[in-house]
């Protein structure tokens, strides 16, 4: 699943079968609610992360934090300070200037890698 925004302003989310046939009804549905948060977050908010508010909701939703792979990610995003790595299948803003943003986990700095698998 992808939620976007265009320069329209829409706010789109892209379900695929191969997602719903890899993960069963269950975890399909949870990844649907965690992505409607996040298209409610940059609703509100001009931005969507995995932060205090998103949290917030997704405790209250009682939908997970993190969503299961169906697919290999195209870069990794790592923090060079605790190591973290988000998976990231475009080409987003943070993909293209990780320079210009931070670790939500540490603060550290971030570095960007090409998948190999």
């Amino acid at each position: 699943m992808l939620l976007g925004c265009n320069p329209t302003e829409e706010i789109t989310i892209s379900l695929t079968w191969d997602a719903y046939d890899s993960q069963g009804w269950e975890q399909f549905s949870s990844t649907v609610h965690h992505e409607l948060i996040h298209a409610w977050q940059y609703h509100e908010f001009g931005e969507a992360d995995h932060g205090r508010t998103f949290t917030r909701w997704t405790d209250r939703r009682d939908t997970s934090r993190h969503c299961e792979r169906f697919k290999a990610p195209n870069w990794w995003v790592i923090c060079t300070e605790c190591g973290g790595r988000l998976a990231r299948y475009q080409r987003s803003k943070v993909v293209k200037h990780p320079e210009k943003y931070s670790c939500g986990d540490c603060g550290g700095s971030l570095r960007v890698e090409e998948a190999t698998e």
